[in-house]
């Protein structure tokens, strides 16, 4: 499975942020396995939530997890088949593990 997860850094010990299309980075997972970390190149400006679901989409994402989704970027998301799942306070390897528990 491949998932996407706003984050506050680079890798795996990194908060989980707060935001979904204002996060600094997204780190993209497959089967557990980070295999890119893409620096958010729309944190600035408008129509960030959409842009960030776009370019997700993009990379294939099967399931997005961040701090907040805004109604837009929950929308194109989930028009385009990716799962959507919030969590507050959490590290990024916390949630890795909670997704394999499933």
């Amino acid at each position: 499975m491949r998932v996407g997860i706003s984050a506050m850094g680079k890798d795996e010990k990194s908060e989980v942020s707060e935001v979904g299309g204002r996060s600094p980075y997204y780190l993209i997972f497959e089967d557990g396995k980070l295999i890119k970390a893409i620096e958010n190149p729309y944190v600035h400006g408008g129509r960030a939530g959409i842009k960030v679901a776009e370019m997700l989409k993009n990379e294939g994402v099967e399931i997005v997890v961040c701090g907040r989704v805004g109604r837009n970027m929950k929308d194109v998301l989930e028009q385009g088949g990716v799962k959507v799942k919030e969590v507050e306070n959490k590290k990024v390897e916390e949630v890795l593990k909670e997704l394999n528990e499933v």
